[in-house]
């Protein structure tokens, strides 16, 4: 079976690459860009960082922001129907998962209007056409989603989140400026550099992992583990390196799937409105354990990353224990919580059933149950 690679076409790194923007839209004579947003980050200037570069360029825009920080089938429906209003030929989104996943999903919708109920995206569609034309531009330094093709919705009727994976998903431009992600508060910063970090390592012990994405994946582990603590602190050098490593993270699980570390965190979301990285990092030391012997000596490999020395001299089990200690310790030093006191015995039947059908459940490298998702939810209790 042959390995399938998908990237943004185009991509631009650094401080100041957001006046990129204006170049490529005058370059592919845009008339109207739909800006999606969501609603802090136009309260607080940031949206207005790259919507003051496209006035002082002349060039027409719309601003949607009605968007959750879990975006629902609602946000999706009105933010399509306020794209058709405008008569916008393509988007700009500015922000983390939430406004890049809504985004998608309208960019999709309307160039396949036949999957108009964003409920039919679900799993991998058979779309036929590439979504409009989107630049995405991260404010997050965690989600990825400028260079992943998938993406996640919130149906709140049935209180569950639903993954979509889809090759003309994909945003044909990514703009990561670190600048963009300097009002990150400590807490924002600390989840979804987490949320990252278990994009690296699922996506290393994935059963799709092969050897270009290993790659990709260690080496946004060892960035992560450098530079995520000072991130949390507003270092300047490493805000810079978490942009540069949550990308690189996405480069890799977009192409190879997750585990269920996030098929458990997408439950949390759902069910308890938890912050999609605060649950990843709850669970990732979790799942490790609960993986550990279907991994081989790839924990050697990610103990390493993370910074621990003299992973040669140890054992299997000493290197794989050694691994999870360091991911756990990181996630204490940023401030995750170990605990989530929503989650509820009375629950678990539901929360263990959605896990088991949530799309990235099969990538695990450790086959699961219903039954062995209940225990590991009670880890969290």
């Amino acid at each position: 079976m042959a390995n399938r690679i998908i990237l943004n076409p185009i991509s631009f790194h650094g401080k100041g690459a957001i006046a990129e923007i204006v170049n490529i839209a005058k370059e592919q004579n845009f008339r109207h860009i739909f800006v999606c947003s969501d609603p802090d980050l136009v309260k607080f200037g940031v949206t207005a960082k790259v919507t003051d570069l496209l006035k002082a360029a002349d060039i027409p825009f719309t601003v949607y922001s009605g968007i959750k920080p879990n975006p629902t089938v609602e946000n999706v429906k009105d933010g399509v129907a306020a794209f058709k209003a405008c008569g916008a030929d393509s988007i700009v989104t500015i922000g983390g998962g939430s406004s890049m996943d809504t985004a998608k999903a309208i960019g999709i919708i309307i160039t396949n209007p036949e999957f108009a109920d964003v409920r039919s995206l679900e799993g991998v569609a058979p779309t036929k056409n590439h979504a409009v034309p989107t630049i995405a531009v991260p404010t997050t330094a965690g989600t990825a989603a400028e260079v992943t093709i998938n993406y996640v919705i919130t149906d709140t009727e049935k209180e569950r989140k639903f993954v979509c994976v889809d090759a003309h998903d994909i945003p044909t431009y990514a703009v990561v400026d670190p600048e963009m992600m300097y009002s990150m508060p400590k807490g924002l910063t600390a989840s979804t550099g987490m949320d990252a970090l278990t994009h690296a390592i699922e996506g290393y012990t994935t059963k799709g992992a092969w050897e270009m994405t290993d790659m990709l994946h260690l080496e946004a582990i060892r960035l992560i583990a450098k530079h995520l603590r000072g991130a949390v602190q507003n270092v300047e050098a490493d805000r810079e390196g978490m942009a540069l490593a949550q990308y690189i993270a996405g480069m890799g699980f977009s192409n190879v799937g997750l585990g269920i570390a996030h098929s458990i965190a997408h439950t949390l979301g759902a069910h308890y409105d938890t912050p999609h990285g605060v649950a990843c990092a709850m669970m990732l030391p979790i799942v490790m354990e609960y993986n550990r012997e279907y991994t081989g000596e790839k924990y050697r490999e990610i103990a390493r990353a993370m910074g621990v020395e003299g992973v040669d001299g140890m054992s299997q089990d000493e290197y794989r224990k050694a691994a999870v200690d360091a991911v756990r310790q990181l996630s204490a030093d940023v401030g995750i919580p170990a605990k989530n006191e929503k989650v509820r015995e009375e629950d678990l039947d539901r929360l263990a059933a959605d896990a088991y059908a949530d799309a990235c459940r099969p990538g695990n490298p450790r086959d699961t149950s219903v039954e062995e998702l209940k225990a590991l939810y009670r880890k969290i209790m």
